[in-house]
Protein backbone atom coordinates (compact mmCIF):
# COMPACT_ATOMS: atom_id res chain seq x y z
CA UNK A 1 0.00 0.00 0.00
CA UNK A 2 1.62 3.68 -0.96
CA UNK A 3 0.61 6.69 0.75
CA UNK A 4 1.67 9.68 -0.22
CA UNK A 5 2.41 13.32 1.79
CA UNK A 6 4.18 16.75 0.60
CA UNK A 7 6.69 17.92 2.94
CA UNK A 8 9.43 21.02 2.20
CA UNK A 9 8.08 20.60 -1.43
CA UNK A 10 9.30 16.94 -1.93
CA UNK A 11 7.02 13.80 -1.96
CA UNK A 12 7.19 11.30 0.72
CA UNK A 13 5.94 7.63 -0.34
CA UNK A 14 5.70 5.47 2.01
CA UNK A 15 6.30 1.29 1.18
CA UNK A 16 4.26 -1.29 2.20
CA UNK A 17 7.25 -2.36 4.11
CA UNK A 18 7.30 0.87 5.98
CA UNK A 19 10.05 2.49 4.33
CA UNK A 20 9.87 6.31 3.29
CA UNK A 21 11.72 7.36 0.33
CA UNK A 22 11.98 10.89 -0.37
CA UNK A 23 11.57 12.19 -4.13
CA UNK A 24 13.32 15.20 -5.67
CA UNK A 25 9.74 17.05 -7.03
CA UNK A 26 6.03 17.60 -5.41
CA UNK A 27 3.11 16.57 -7.88
CA UNK A 28 -0.19 16.33 -7.80
CA UNK A 29 -3.00 14.49 -9.68
CA UNK A 30 -4.98 16.15 -11.85
CA UNK A 31 -9.02 15.09 -12.06
CA UNK A 32 -8.16 14.41 -16.14
CA UNK A 33 -6.08 11.66 -14.02
CA UNK A 34 -2.61 13.22 -15.27
CA UNK A 35 0.04 14.31 -12.71
CA UNK A 36 1.67 17.77 -12.61
CA UNK A 37 5.09 17.57 -11.72
CA UNK A 38 7.37 19.87 -10.36
CA UNK A 39 11.19 19.87 -9.55
CA UNK A 40 12.46 22.75 -7.53
CA UNK A 41 15.46 25.16 -9.17
CA UNK A 42 17.08 24.38 -5.31
CA UNK A 43 17.16 20.84 -5.69
CA UNK A 44 20.47 19.26 -5.14
CA UNK A 45 21.57 17.49 -8.60
CA UNK A 46 22.75 14.39 -6.35
CA UNK A 47 18.97 14.12 -5.87
CA UNK A 48 18.00 13.83 -9.41
CA UNK A 49 19.31 10.17 -9.77
CA UNK A 50 19.08 7.04 -12.47
CA UNK A 51 16.14 4.92 -12.10
CA UNK A 52 13.27 2.87 -13.82
CA UNK A 53 9.11 3.45 -13.49
CA UNK A 54 6.92 0.56 -13.50
CA UNK A 55 4.79 2.34 -16.28
CA UNK A 56 5.24 3.61 -19.68
CA UNK A 57 4.72 7.25 -19.46
CA UNK A 58 4.46 10.12 -21.60
CA UNK A 59 6.10 13.54 -20.92
CA UNK A 60 5.05 17.09 -21.80
CA UNK A 61 7.22 20.09 -20.40
CA UNK A 62 5.18 23.06 -19.49
CA UNK A 63 7.86 25.00 -18.66
CA UNK A 64 11.57 25.19 -17.00
CA UNK A 65 14.90 26.61 -18.44
CA UNK A 66 18.20 24.25 -19.20
CA UNK A 67 17.18 21.22 -17.71
CA UNK A 68 17.79 17.80 -19.51
CA UNK A 69 16.76 14.57 -19.55
CA UNK A 70 18.87 11.23 -20.63
CA UNK A 71 17.75 7.87 -21.53
CA UNK A 72 20.27 4.97 -20.79
CA UNK A 73 22.65 5.03 -23.85
CA UNK A 74 21.70 7.98 -24.97
CA UNK A 75 22.97 11.48 -25.41
CA UNK A 76 20.92 14.32 -22.75
CA UNK A 77 18.25 16.09 -24.83
CA UNK A 78 16.86 19.67 -23.92
CA UNK A 79 13.46 19.51 -22.10
CA UNK A 80 12.00 22.89 -23.68
CA UNK A 81 8.66 24.32 -22.85
CA UNK A 82 6.47 21.94 -25.53
CA UNK A 83 8.41 19.43 -26.09
CA UNK A 84 6.73 15.80 -25.44
CA UNK A 85 8.79 12.30 -24.70
CA UNK A 86 8.21 8.97 -24.19
CA UNK A 87 9.60 6.83 -21.44
CA UNK A 88 9.09 2.68 -22.06
CA UNK A 89 8.62 1.21 -18.79
CA UNK A 90 11.59 -0.22 -17.17
CA UNK A 91 13.93 2.54 -19.37
CA UNK A 92 16.88 3.45 -17.07
CA UNK A 93 16.50 7.97 -16.74
CA UNK A 94 17.40 10.71 -15.19
CA UNK A 95 16.82 14.27 -15.41
CA UNK A 96 19.53 16.84 -15.02
CA UNK A 97 18.94 19.87 -13.49
CA UNK A 98 18.37 23.53 -15.07
CA UNK A 99 18.09 26.88 -13.71
CA UNK A 100 14.37 27.13 -12.40
CA UNK A 101 11.66 25.05 -11.34
CA UNK A 102 10.85 22.80 -14.06
CA UNK A 103 7.38 22.09 -14.54
CA UNK A 104 5.87 18.79 -16.15
CA UNK A 105 2.65 16.88 -17.49
CA UNK A 106 3.18 13.50 -16.79
CA UNK A 107 0.65 10.61 -17.90
CA UNK A 108 1.44 6.82 -16.56
CA UNK A 109 0.03 4.80 -19.26
CA UNK A 110 -1.08 1.12 -18.93
CA UNK A 111 -0.72 -1.69 -20.56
Amino acid sequence: MKTTNHMNGKKKIKQSDDSVENLPFSERLTKEGFYIRKFSSVVDSKELIWHRDREDRAIEVLSGDNWMLQLDNDIPRSMSPGSKFFIKKNTWHRVIKGNSDLLIKLTKLSD
